[in-house]
This record gives structure tokens, sequence and C-alpha cells, in this order.
């Protein structure tokens, strides 16, 4: 397959696996990912030649710097002792280790194989480890573990693992030579991040003191950095480009942001590409996982030695040392921690259990690093020969990537209290962090985000009503109209079910009613002769449909947004038309829209007769029902009118006017709830927030009318 079509390919599935973990949330995305590049692999026998230098650089490098750019600043300089010992030590202990074991596991591989393959098995997804803390509730010394070391240990493990690898290929291992060349990577690969991305910082901000401070511009340029730091550190100085870009992450986010300040659109914009960028590479990660199987099952079958349960249960033995490893590592730093508590006399508690420990081992679930390193292993080594046991390495690698996330799916439900769903790094972006600091309120004074947006959006309602006038009308009915779609389908998630049951029959009674009133306008009309034959006909088959379509879309509580049903009403409409317009002789366009105008009055006239009845309880009809149903009408007869090319672009800046005093209302009402109370300022700024992005796209819209 060609480059260009294997890569739409793995982005079209990258989309796909989302669609299908938002309806089955229960299996994490990157094993939905696994399996349909296994399906592709199987069906289409599609394979994806991979390069260990563009490998590397295209996934490993954005990746960690994303990493870097991402770590908490306070966490990162409080727990610098706690994450940079535990990023290390644990990961060199779980490479030496681990490298033993296996290689007692599997006597063919060999020591530096082994050690290979420990090392690349020893970093953790940080999004998982992050996702599981919170549901599990670890204690806070467990969480500096899982939630720090995770950030930083992708670096250490590529490095043990790009060593073991070095010494395979090259068949020379020496412990004062591996000793040098480490430090001089390590060290050297740490200065050259900072000095680079210092370079880069100063540049950016001299190109943005002459005046070019284009948007798009830097964050092309912020894109382009990871692939720059890693390329320089790797090319010019031999040392380790992996150190280099999480160094230079972290020297980003706290440097890095100067110019922003002047520039908020420059941080939307380079946070949303960021968002993008790592959402699709983690995504092609775990297919091309997935792809790469069968070569790494066929190549383990037709070994002799050993076969494919074999290799299965080498990979479960492989998934338990590591998870011993780690969670004897955890318990005992609890028990060192509590324990030096206990003598400076400042706890007398002791926090650290057993479970709590087993609980952070299995948040130790293996992403897409892990897979970009492995994948990365050469096919051959200096003599010329085949890499030794790469086959079956790569196959341990995967199924333990595999196992991890099953066995946390699995586990976790039945261990921790918190049933959340498990994220990774595959389907986690930056709307999910922040999400994460909104929280169901636990005071009960405090609203939920639903019940916010419900009150805000009446209030918004109330202002648009405040600034109706005969001129503007359509486009207040129109904004309007929009509003009551979002209201509802809030009150649908927010009430309770039998009450929300009987609004919807009580609303489809009021329609029905409304109905009966249109039907009756349409018959009028024609009996007048004021509409023709053909006009009568498209009217009440189009009456008809609305009919249906109201009934299954109330009945079964639909959340499509009111701009696709009209969308597809209106394209029905307009090609029933167009075939009925051929067999006539006559243009039935006009006759349509008196049509539509006095369906719309003859609804009105008929509700109000209903409301009139005295067998009618009118306090049993929900307001918002009646309200929403009476707007629908009155913006029929608006869009009914006949409107000129001025006109109508008069509209759509009465429109725009509109929804800027709407979203006023909107602030005012956040502010309000804060200030009494119902809202923490967390709520509030994520209420906030999606007014400013709802205000953002007005304005590129305001511009693209102009």
């Amino acid at each position: 397959m060609h480059i260009l079509e294997a890569v739409i390919l793995l982005m079209a599935l990258v989309v796909i696996s989302n669609v299908i973990d938002h309806f089955i949330p229960a299996i994490p995305v990157s094993l939905i990912q696994v399996a349909l590049g296994l399906g592709l692999a199987l069906i289409l026998r599609i394979s994806i030649p991979l390069e260990t230098d563009w490998f590397l650089l295209l996934f490993v490098a954005p990746l960690l710097f994303n990493d870097g750019r991402r770590f908490p600043k306070r966490e990162l300089w409080k727990l610098r002792g706690p994450i940079l010992a535990n990023a290390i030590v644990l990961v060199f202990l779980t490479t030496l280790l681990g490298g033993l074991l296996f290689h007692v596991l599997i006597p063919a591989m060999p020591f530096s194989v082994s050690f290979a393959l420990a090392a690349i098995l020893s970093p953790t997804d940080p999004v998982a480890v992050q996702s599981i803390s919170q549901r599990a509730n670890l204690p806070e010394s467990v969480l500096h573990i899982v939630s720090g070391e995770s950030l930083i240990n992708d670096a250490s493990g590529l490095i043990a693992f790009k060593y073991a690898i070095a010494a395979t290929v090259t068949g020379i291992f020496s412990i004062k030579a591996a000793t040098i060349d480490f430090f001089y990577i390590s060290l050297m690969g740490f200065v050259s991040g900072i000095v680079i991305i210092a370079v880069i910082l100063i540049l950016e901000n001299w190109l943005y003191r002459q005046g070019i401070n284009d948007v798009i511009f830097s964050t092309v340029l912020r894109v382009t950095t990871p692939f720059v730091v890693y390329l320089l550190t790797e090319e010019l100085f031999h040392a380790s480009g992996v150190i280099a870009v999480v160094a230079a992450g972290i020297v980003f986010h706290f440097y890095g942001t100067a110019p922003d300040r002047s520039q908020p659109e420059l941080t939307l914009v380079s946070e949303k590409t960021w968002d993008i960028i790592i959402y699709t590479l983690n995504g092609i990660v775990f297919l091309i996982l997935g792809i790469e199987l069968p070569i790494a099952t066929t190549n383990v079958i037709e070994n002799d030695r050993i076969n494919t349960f074999a290799a299965f249960g080498i990979s479960f033995v492989a998934w338990l040392i590591l998870l011993a490893i780690r969670v004897t590592w955890i318990y005992g730093y609890q028990f060192v921690s509590d324990w030096r508590a206990r003598k400076a006399n400042q706890s007398k508690k002791q926090t650290g259990s057993f479970k709590a420990a087993l609980l952070a081992g299995l948040s130790g679930v293996r992403g897409a690093v892990t897979m970009a390193g492995v994948l990365s292993i050469p096919a051959v080594i200096s003599s010329g020969r085949p890499f030794p046991s790469r086959s079956l390495a790569l196959f341990v690698a995967a199924s333990v990537i595999i196992i991890s996330l099953v066995v946390a799916t699995v586990m976790l439900p039945l261990i921790s209290e918190n049933k959340a769903p498990l994220l990774t790094r595959a389907n986690f972006s930056g709307e999910d962090e922040l999400d994460a600091t909104v929280k169901e309120p636990e005071d009960p004074k405090y609203i939920s985000a639903d019940e916010a947006r419900l009150y805000i959006m009446k209030l918004a309602v109330q202002r648009i009503e405040e600034e109706r006038r005969p001129t503007n009308q359509k486009e207040a009915y129109d904004l309007i109209l929009d509003y009551q779609f979002l209201i509802r389908r809030l009150e649908l998630k927010i009430q309770d079910k039998k009450e929300m049951d009987s609004i919807i029959s009580d609303e489809l009674a009021l329609r029905r009613v409304a109905l009966r009133g249109e039907r009756a306008a349409i018959q009028r009309l024609f009996n007048e002769k004021q509409i023709s034959r053909e006009t009568f006909l498209v009217a009440t088959e189009r009456l008809q449909r609305l009919e249906r379509q109201m009934i299954h879309s109330i009945g079964r509580k639909r959340h499509m947004g009111r701009g696709s049903i009209q969308q597809l009403v209106r394209v029905k409409n307009k090609f029933s038309l167009w075939l009925i317009q051929r067999k006539s002789k006559t243009d039935i366009t006009d006759q349509l829209a008196l049509v539509q105008r006095e369906q719309a009055k003859g609804a009105i006239k008929e509700l109000s007769r209903y409301f009139a009845r005295d067998d009618i309880d009118n306090q049993r009809f929900d307001s918002q029902s009646v309200y929403h149903l009476i707007i629908h009408y009155r913006n029929q007869i608006e869009l009914a009118k006949e409107h000129s090319k001025q006109q109508i672009k008069d509209h759509t800046m009465q429109y725009q006017h509109l929804r800027i005093k709407a979203l006023a209302a909107e602030r005012e009402g956040v502010q309000i709830l804060l200030e009494q109370g119902h809202i923490d300022w967390s709520m509030a700024a994520h209420l906030r927030q999606y007014i400013n992005y709802s205000e953002t796209v007005l304005i590129m819209d305001y511009q693209n009318t102009d």
C-alpha cells in the first residue's frame, strides 16, 4: 500500500475507533484500535514497513515533549526528589531484575535482549495512571509515585532500552563504557534540550517584538519544536533526543508562555493543535500494534523451539513479573514513608496497605511509548544476521500492553470504589483535563453543571425576549428556538424519568392539537381555491411526514440537533417540490410560503382555543413546552415572509447582535450563581470558558460575513 493511502486509512480508523469507544466506553479505545489494526492486517493483508529513526522521531519526540509541556509546575518542584528517584530507580530496577527473570523465563533470548525488553516495558501510560489514581483513592505518598514517575520514566526507560539494543547490535558490552556513555547521552541530552529550547524561545520572542506575531506561524513553530530538538540532539551531539525533548517540554512549560499573555488566541489554537496531534499519533501507534501482531505471531509459530500458546504463557508471566516488581516497590516505598513519618512524630497513622500497592501496580498500564520503542528494534545486527529473538520480543511486548489494559479494565472496577471507565493517552484530550476539574458537587448548596447551564440559558432567552422588536422578530424567534432545543436536552438529563415521561406525554397532546389546526388551515386554503391541488398534496404530505417524525423523535427522546433535523427535512422537501414542479405547469413556491404562514397561524389559534376550554387544566402543562411550541410557530410565520438579499444580510447582523446580548446574559448568570454560592470557582471557570468559545465562534462568523 502506498504511504499516503496508508496514512489516510490509519487516520480514518482512529476516528472510527473513538466512535466505537463512545458507544462502548467500558473498553479502552486503545484495545479497540489494536483490534481494528489486527483486522486490517488479517483481512486486507496490510503491512507497514517501519524504520527506527523516523518512527522514534515521528511518534516518541512529540509524545514526550507534550508530556513535559503539560507537567504540573507545582508538583514538579514540590515532588522533584520522589519523582526523579522513582522514575529512574524503579525503571532501572525493573530493567535489571526484570531482564534477569526474562532470561530465566526465555533462555533462548540473550541477556541484552531481555534487558531491552524489560526496559521498554518499564514506562507506563501517564494518563492511564492518573485516571486510575483518581478512581482508586490512592494515598498521597503512593500518588507521588504513580503520577510523577509515569511522566518521567518514558525517558529513562527508552535510554536503557536504546543502550541494550546497541549492545545487542554491536555485540560489545563494557560496564565502564556503558556508565560513561549513559552519563554522556543523559547529561548532554538534558543540556542540549535546554539550550535548544532556550534558543527557540529567544527567537520566538525576538520575532514577536519585530511584529511577526501571526498565530498560525507561531503555532507551526511550536509544533515543529520537538522534531528540531530531537534531530539536533541526535545528529549534532549524538546524545539522547528522548531526554532532550522531555527537558525542552518542561522548560517550555515554565518559560514558553510569555507572548501568550498578549495573544490568548495563540494559546487556544496551539493547545487544540497539540490535542489533535497527540490524539492522532497515539491512535496510529496502537493501530500499528494491531497490524504488527500477525507478523510477530507468524514468526513465533514458525519457530521450532517455542509455539504460540507458550508465547502467550510467557507474556502473561512477564506481565506478572512486572506487576510483582511494581507492587513490591510501591509497598516498600509506603512502608519507608510511614516509618519516616512516625520517626519524625508527624503521623501515627499507617497509610500503606497492600490494596493500595496492588491498585498502584495495576495502574502500570503500558501504552504508546512502549509500543513505539519496541517497534523500533532493528531487523539485523552489525554482522548482518537477524536481530536475535526480535519477533518474540515484539510479541511479548505487544501482549503485555494488551494484558495490562485488559486486566486494568476488568480488575479495577472489582477492587476500587470508583467505576469510571479507564482513560489512556489514546482517548485523552485537553477537554478531559478541563472536565476533570469540574466534579459533581458534594456540598448540597451547590448545583450541578447541567443545572447551572439550564439557569444561564433561561436567562439568555429572557434577555432575547427583552430585546425583541418588530424589526428583529425573525432573528429573535430563531435564536430563542436554538436555546429551547438546548434547554430541552438538558431537562431530559436532569429531570426524573417519571416526571419527564409525563411532560413528554403532555407535549405530544399539545402537538396533536397544533397539527389539527395546521391541517384545518391547509384544508381551508384549498376549499377557498387559494392554493392548487398540487400545493395541497405537497403540504398535506409534509404535514403527515412531520407528524410521524415528531412522534418518533419525542417518543424515543432523540438527542439529534435542531440543525440536523431541519437540514434533512429541507433536503427532502426540496426534492419532493422538484419532482412535483416537473409534472406541474405552475410554480407553487409562493403558494407553499402562504401555506406555511397560515399553518402556523392556524396552529396558534387552535392552541389558544384549547387552553380556553373550561375542562382543560392549564397548570398541568409544562410552561417550557408551551413556550417552545408557540415560539416554533411564530418562527415559521417569520420564515415564510419574503426577504431580499439586503434584508437577509440585515437579518444576519441582527441575529449576531442578539447572540452577543444573549452571551452577555449567560456571563451575568454565571456571576450571579457564583456570588449566591450555588457554584464554585472551578465550575464558574468551566462555564465561562464555554461562553468564551461561543463568543469566539460568533466573532469568526461576523468576520466571515463582512
